[in-house]
């Protein structure tokens, strides 16, 4: 049980002046470290109250005010924080393991080394709060605020993250494993990533989203190419020419140098997309784009080149793949649109479904093996 005086001076203090009795205390002894197991401190002020290294196991302090509070390697084992305000409270090194923090607000909260194993964190606001290097395993984040939050080398396994707002989030060296999104009551179904996880529920539960998913992979064209101003008329040529025939062109304009963001992202469009059209005529920067695409997915990919332009010299490497498509070669703007039917579509299109019916092939052999 906590020390009776140390709850009565604690209780006693007022954290509205700028140099409270009780903080006064700790600074005058530094080697006591505070009772306060099981103190039943709900409700009370305890805004930049100095409790460090406090004994805290068991501490009642539902919707206690305690922002600002100082809580470092503090002992707050099994503690009822639900509903408190610990915005920019600092928690470094403290123990949270199995605390019930459901609904309580750690906005930029200093939680760097604090270890919430089994901690209770459903409904909490944890935007801009700071996790580097925390504990979090079998943690419950259901319904969590994670704007910007700070997970660098947290441990995130087991976590519960159904419903989680998960934006912006820093997760680098996090470990992410076996985090259930499905809600309680229902069989768990687990993924590897904290940011994705919100989307793959969507992809389970939600038919409007399952639908729209559906109808951009069939319909889904991504152009590639480094539309100048000068030929800004091909670019509106084939995006208007595909969106009459009912495709939805996905436009990726090479401007800039290419980086790893940039391959990224086009080999997640590439994944999306019911066949590519790469015009070549100036292909400073699609080789890179290319490199990562075509050895890597079996998407139909339809070249194009204007006039007597001339392919860099690698791309003749890409024909030993069978989705890379003869390169078609046109004249001018209006030839393309007369042409491209005949000459870009139906070629894509005939390479979509002989792909998909070799892999309908393999797959039946593999059964029957």
């Amino acid at each position: 049980m906590a020390n009776e005086e140390h709850v009565a001076l604690l209780k006693s203090s007022s954290f509205f002046e700028e140099t409270p009795e009780w903080n006064v205390w700790r600074q005058q002894n530094p080697d006591i470290r505070p009772d306060l197991v099981e103190a039943r401190l709900t409700e009370e002020d305890l805004a930049s109250a100095d409790l460090h290294q406090a004994h805290m196991r068991g501490a009642v302090l539902k919707a206690a005010r305690l922002s600002s509070a100082d809580f470092t390697s503090a002992d707050l084992r099994d503690a009822s924080l639900g509903d408190a305000n610990l915005g920019f409270a600092t928690l470094v090194d403290a123990d949270l393991s199995g605390a019930d923090l459901t609904g309580a607000d750690l906005f930029a909260a200093n939680l760097r080394g604090a270890r919430l194993r089994g901690a209770s964190l459903g409904y909490a606001n944890i935007s801009h709060a700071d996790f580097e290097g925390a504990d979090l395993t079998e943690a419950d984040l259901r319904i969590a605020n994670t704007v910007e939050t700070k997970f660098a080398n947290a441990i995130l396994t087991g976590c519960r993250v159904y419903g989680i707002s998960a934006w912006g989030l820093k997760l680098d060296g996090a470990t992410q494993q076996n985090l259930v999104i499905t809600p309680e009551g229902e069989p768990d179904i687990t993924v590897d990533n904290i940011e994705v996880a919100q989307f793959v529920y969507l992809l389970l539960y939600n038919q409007k989203i399952r639908a729209a998913i559906d109808a951009i992979t069939s319909k889904a064209v991504l152009i590639l190419g480094r539309f100048t101003h000068e030929r800004k008329a091909v670019l509106d040529a084939l995006r208007n020419e595909l969106r009459k025939r009912d495709y939805l062109p996905i436009l990726f304009d090479f401007d800039v140098p290419a980086t790893r963001d940039i391959t990224e992202t086009v080999t997640l469009l590439a994944r999306m997309s019911r066949f590519i059209i790469a015009d070549l005529t100036d292909p400073s920067s699609i080789p890179k784009e290319l490199e990562a695409i075509v050895p890597q997915l079996a998407v139909p990919v339809q070249p194009l080149i204007e006039g007597s332009s001339r392919p860099y010299a690698m791309f003749k490497d890409y024909w030993k793949y069978d989705w890379v498509l003869p390169a078609y070669r046109y004249e001018n703007i209006n030839s393309l649109l007369v042409t491209l039917p005949e000459k870009v579509v139906v070629p894509a299109e005939e390479k979509v479904k002989a792909l998909a019916e070799r892999r309908r092939m393999i797959e039946a052999e593999l059964n029957r093996t």
